[in-house]
């Protein structure tokens, strides 16, 4: 894990992972202020990844992460913004034996619901459930298939809009003081 400050936005953020192989070009879709959708190709492993994340009200396609093999595809849509992801887990391994580790199957759990498990449930298992935060972003490393994962998280902010709203106002409305 590793912390680090979101340029954009100034606010703090945790690298977790990424957990899989070590093939595969590294990539890093940053962070923003949630996830929206992502759609899985996968088979025997998970071959691509593709996110829609949501920036300041307005969905953010994000570039597609893997190659275009898969026989299967699953789309996620979350109900944004009550519902986040909070977690991911899955395997990594070879899809042939003395091949390179891959991600063979991927879960994901939001505050509200799982989905998943997508892809083989064989090889070394991973979990990083993130309890009090949410994934803002995606970090990990792909070639042909989708090699390794992990996610910027960042910490659930102590007070909502609304309630630091409703504190300012009932702070602005209660009479001043003037000894």
């Amino acid at each position: 894990m590793e912390v680090e400050k979101d340029q954009q936005n100034g606010k703090m953020t945790i690298a977790v992972g990424p957990c899989g192989g070590h093939g595969g070009e590294s990539w890093d879709d940053g962070c923003h202020n949630g996830v929206r959708e992502l759609t899985l190709v996968y088979g025997r492993c998970i071959d691509s990844i593709s996110i829609v994340y949501d920036d300041d009200g307005k969905p953010v396609k994000a570039e597609k992460h893997g190659g275009s093999g898969g026989s299967e595809t699953a789309e996620i849509k979350l109900n944004y913004p009550e519902e986040y992801l909070i977690g991911i887990s899955g395997h990594y391994g070879p899809v042939v034996r003395g091949g390179n580790p891959v991600i063979r199957s991927l879960t994901f759990k939001t505050n509200q619901r799982t989905f998943g498990p997508f892809g083989a449930l064989e090889g070394v298992p991973f979990s990083l459930p993130m309890d009090g935060g949410r994934v803002v972003g995606f970090i990990g490393r792909c070639c042909w298939f989708l090699d390794a994962i992990g996610f910027h998280l960042s910490p659930k902010e102590a007070m909502t809009i609304t309630k630091r709203i409703q504190l300012w106002l009932k702070r602005s409305l209660e009479p001043k003081n003037t000894k």
